[in-house]
């Protein structure tokens, strides 16, 4: 079924679509392992331990010089000691919260600083490993943070593009969308926005079109993860 200008109701525009290929390749390009560490030989053990499951490596002696690295776009999680010389591994963890640079972060430390863990893991650590640790241990947690890092990117590609599509809608098309979420019929909408049945019809099929969705329960779900709410009906 096409609309009046020959075009499928839920084709993707050319901009959506190579916005969908660009976070597509993103989420299925090779996943990168950074590691922080002043200790040389962990920095080369952990290293050697990575690439010889596939997976690339950074490494960093210093917390400063992964703070100005600027973060690939593709799968990625951080290795990082506790106990770092200059900023440690909790300022870094701060660091990138403020920067709003999400990224899984796995603490480790030789040490057994309970409140330290204890802080680390509720500002959103992934895990936090106290040394000694087996190489099959610490491998099962990057490959859970990786996967992890995988789905949020997946998750915010989705909101991005529901949201490029959000954008399109002209401000009385977001009024009816909006009269749509509370579950009104064309007719009541109609009667909320002081217009005919007939426009309210056609201006629905437009954020139907423009929102790439087929149906209600589909622009309920489109809504939902931009946190669209329904705005409130006029007295």
């Amino acid at each position: 079924m096409t609309n009046p200008r020959g075009q499928r109701p839920d084709a993707a525009s050319p901009r959506a679509t190579a916005s969908a290929r660009t976070n597509e390749a993103a989420a299925a390009a090779p996943p990168i392992v950074f590691v922080i560490d002043d200790d040389e030989s962990m920095r080369r053990a952990l290293e050697r331990l990575l690439r010889s499951v596939g997976l690339q490596v950074e490494t960093f002696s210093a917390a400063s010089d992964f703070i100005g690295r600027a973060l690939p776009d593709r799968p990625a999680c951080v290795i990082l000691d506790l106990r770092l010389p200059g900023q440690s591994g909790l300022d870094v963890q701060e660091s990138l919260a403020r920067a709003g640079r999400e990224i899984p972060i796995i603490f480790i430390s030789g040490y057994a600083d309970v409140p330290s863990s204890v802080r680390a893991l509720k500002a959103g650590a992934f895990d936090f490993l106290q040394k000694p640790f087996s190489d099959q241990q610490l491998l099962d947690v990057i490959h859970e943070a990786l996967e992890r890092d995988r789905d949020e990117r997946r998750r915010r590609a989705e909101r991005a593009a529901v949201r490029e599509r959000f954008d399109t809608l002209t401000p009385r098309e977001r009024d009816v969308l909006h009269l749509v979420l509370l579950g009104l019929l064309n007719k009541q909408i109609a009667a909320e926005l002081g217009t005919s049945e007939v426009t309210v019809k056609e201006q629905r099929g437009h954020v139907m079109q423009k929102m790439q969705v087929g149906s209600v329960a589909e622009l309920v779900r489109a809504a939902a993860r931009l946190g669209i709410a329904p705005a409130p009906r006029r007295a």
